[in-house]
């Protein structure tokens, strides 16, 4: 009877389908294509997984809260484009060392976050309405700003911030960029804070039943405003990271992540409507999305075909957490 409960423990973690599939899905391009296990394509799947992974981890807290944030690609195409014209022009004929255009960088995309946070919770217009219309701004500052050419980044090829965020070494045959363990740090931190503190319990209070946190003394509003906050500052570390690795600051970089964000934490269990969140299930989400966008390639199906094997995948994920929330509040 004990194994039966502890089995219908495990049955019920959102986590579970979405690695049961990670697992199906690198079993059959692997059998397929054995080159999809060498360690050159485990390297480089790697290195475009954690870019966008970052996004995810921090849209995942936002997403448990109830609110979600569409402008995180915009943000993070423009974090690129600010840092390095600050480094390359200056300002006002000062030019700027790295470090206080990488701060001032990330202090902008805070600042992006907290007016979207303040439009949601004080005027309380939708954060769907809220962030594209944030998401048209910033994309728009960028491409003015630029007039739609990319920036030049490589005279800072060798600075230790650049080496700190994205610096590269080998372990054995795997090449593995300083961005991977931003990454793990990021998940490990976020995980914690979600399921082990205070501010984790607001912010799934704040997402289920927000009237009922402000009964018990949630402050919502400030929950709220600092995760969007935290998400486009996270938007804002990806881009930088993605513009030191390519050399180049594109503001058109990003154009459709937001889409592909939601749908790694939505597949990997976190309640599109708020109250319930997984990073670890973001983590598989992240995966099952970008191994997928590089074995379809591999075992040489068109590229163009990916949105069809990703439409499907969450309709697939939507309909399997749907029947195990019906599952598990029938059985409470």
């Amino acid at each position: 009877m004990h194994d039966d409960s502890l089995l219908q423990k495990l049955i019920a973690k959102p986590e579970l389908g979405p690695l049961v599939l990670l697992i199906a899905e690198i079993i059959v391009f692997w059998s397929i294509n054995p080159a999809f296990l060498s360690p050159g394509n485990i390297s480089n799947t790697l290195v475009f997984t954690v870019e966008l992974g970052l996004i995810a981890l921090a849209m995942t807290l936002l997403m448990t809260s109830g609110e979600f944030d569409l402008s995180v690609g915009a943000v993070f195409g423009f974090s690129a484009v600010l840092m390095w014209t600050l480094f390359n022009e200056g300002f006002m004929g000062v030019s700027i060392p790295l470090e206080v255009a990488f701060v001032v960088t990330l202090a902008v995309a805070a600042g992006i976050g907290w007016t979207s946070g303040l439009f949601v919770t004080r005027l309380r217009i939708p954060s769907f309405l809220v962030t594209l219309g944030m998401l048209l701004v910033v994309r728009g500052t960028a491409l003015f700003v630029t007039s739609g050419f990319p920036q030049r980044t490589w005279n800072a090829e060798g600075h230790w911030l650049a080496e700190l965020l994205v610096g590269d070494f080998f372990i054995g045959p795997f090449r593995i960029y300083m961005s991977l363990f931003w990454f793990i740090l990021a998940a490990v931190i976020l995980g914690y804070v979600l399921t082990q503190t205070k501010a984790g319990n607001w912010i799934q209070a704040a997402g289920g039943n927000p009237g009922a946190a402000l009964a018990r003394g949630v402050n919502v509003r400030r929950t709220k405003v600092a995760l969007f906050m935290l998400t486009s500052m996270m938007s804002a570390f990806a881009g930088i990271i993605s513009s030191i690795r390519t050399s180049a600051a594109n503001p058109n970089s990003g154009d459709k992540y937001e889409l592909e964000v939601i749908a790694m934490v939505v597949i990997g269990g976190t309640a599109l409507m708020g109250g319930r969140g997984t990073i670890i299930g973001t983590v598989i989400g992240v995966f099952i999305l970008r191994i997928m966008r590089n074995g379809i390639v591999l075992i040489g199906v068109p590229g163009l075909a990916y949105n069809i094997f990703i439409g499907a995948i969450i309709l697939g994920m939507m309909a399997l957490h749907s029947g195990l929330d019906r599952r598990r509040h029938a059985g409470g």
